[in-house]
């Protein structure tokens, strides 16, 4: 079985990016569909059964089997290396994996919520809300791949430090945006 861990591994990789690029299209498309019910009609339903239909086709067709396969092959990997589950990095990563799970359902909340016209958050929070996979995809890459104590705890510092400059930015943004 051990000749067949690249191949499971690779197969985890695709599927992990896949996942990835659902998830940041979702929640752009989530912006996307907020903006258009602010529209005069008929732009407004133009616009918001289009965005519907390539949500729905992202989320069913690309982005929930991606996650699916993705945990699968995860979970094999983790099966043929049973003793990385003692090492903290991966004890830490599996968080981070556990926080992106959480991330997917409360996408699939926000889809199924629009999906029938109820729209409970502004585009801008959706816009922040997008920089939350971005930061779990850093820490997990950092993770795997300065496995060792000191260099991962740095890398987990830097997400930190990372993720407070992303939310300055943010902020700057949607100031030079209001203007």
């Amino acid at each position: 079985m051990e000749q067949y861990y690249p191949y499971i591994k690779s197969l985890h990789l695709i599927f992990i990016i896949t996942w990835f690029a659902g998830l940041f299209y979702i929640v752009r498309l989530f912006v996307y569909q907020i903006e258009a019910t602010q529209k005069p009609s008929p732009d407004k339903e133009i616009l918001g059964d289009q965005l519907k239909i390539m949500a729905s086709r992202l989320w069913n067709i690309i982005t929930w089997p991606s996650m699916i396969l993705a945990l699968f092959f995860g979970f094999w990997l983790i099966g043929m290396r049973m003793f990385f589950l003692s090492d903290a990095w991966m004890q830490v990563k599996l968080a981070f994996v556990l926080l992106l799970i959480i991330y997917h359902f409360k996408c699939h909340q926000i889809f199924k919520q629009l999906q029938n016209g109820v729209v409970k958050h502004s585009s801008n929070y959706m816009r922040l809300f997008n920089e939350v996979p971005t930061i779990i995809l850093f820490a997990v890459v950092f993770l795997v791949i300065l496995k060792d104590g000191t260099n991962w705890i740095y890398g987990t510092v830097g997400i930190i430090v990372f993720a407070v400059l992303l939310m300055l930015g943010y902020k700057i943004y949607k100031r030079i945006r209001e203007k």
